[in-house]
């Protein structure tokens, strides 16, 4: 995908979706920063959602952002993540850095990388579930909801399980 052109993420994305004749619909609603209760307003499950967390992987000659995305009622590995990819260690990227590859704001992040220096890595569980995936597109107050294989077709994310196990 490209760099993004101008800051209005949200609109390049629709863009992007029409373009790539996906199958999508926009809901508004208001501003949450909680998974749990925009899954309830979009009427979706919470593992439908699409979490992007922007991380930054270090160490073993690596020097990495990656945009890692799995589903909302799951947790990111990081270090799982980091291993993956070939580095030591991987932390969460500060809110400038979030500013400066996604044009976004925490939780407002839509699980595309439009930005070069941006790797896309997305947990395989995401879209083993569910014919559709929903996520904030751009905006707190737009939500995306579309089809999987879509999704897979258009973002071309690379898969890697970086979901933290449940231990027994």
């Amino acid at each position: 995908m490209s760099e993004i052109a101008s800051r209005n993420v949200h609109q390049h994305l629709l863009e992007v979706l029409d373009n790539e004749q996906a199958r999508f619909r926009v809901m508004e609603h208001e501003a949450i920063g909680k998974c749990e209760a925009v899954s309830e307003i979009r009427g979706t499950a919470l593992g439908q959602g699409a979490k992007a967390l922007l991380c930054k992987v270090k160490g073993n000659g690596v020097k990495q952002h990656v945009l890692a995305i799995l589903a909302a009622d799951q947790q990111a590995d990081l270090q799982r993540l980091a291993q993956h990819l070939g580095g030591l260690k991987a932390s969460l990227a500060s809110p400038a850095e979030v500013d400066e590859l996604t044009a976004c704001v925490f939780g407002a992040i839509p699980p595309f990388s439009f930005h070069p220096s941006l790797k896309l890595v997305a947990d395989p569980l995401l879209f083993e579930r569910y014919d559709e995936i929903a996520f904030n597109a751009g905006l707190l107050e737009k939500s995306i909801i579309m089809d999987t294989q879509d999704y897979l077709r258009i973002a071309k994310p690379e898969l890697a399980v970086f979901r933290r196990e449940n231990e027994a």
